[in-house]
């Protein structure tokens, strides 16, 4: 009956760790909430007019472009006139 009563204690402080051991990996318990990222700076495309962030649009002669297709398409329409 002791053994039985010393593993019932065992169980309870191993889940009483384990209760608190989850607790503290949650996001916002005992820690600062994380700020929001810096918002991205945004261009359009010249060719289509779809917006994107600046760091990855492709820069061109006539502006910034979301794809090289695009770039090539306008740069050869400009071209022409």
């Amino acid at each position: 009956m002791k053994y039985l009563l010393l593993l019932a204690l065992l169980a309870f402080v191993f889940f009483m760790i384990g209760a608190r051991r989850g607790r503290r990996d949650e996001p916002g318990q005992g820690d600062r909430p994380q700020r929001p990222a810096a918002p991205k700076t945004m261009v359009s495309c010249a060719e289509c007019g779809m917006h994107l962030p600046a760091d990855e649009a492709l820069p061109g002669k006539g502006g910034a472009f979301c794809g090289a297709e695009h770039r090539k398409r306008f740069e050869a329409r400009q071209g022409q006139a």
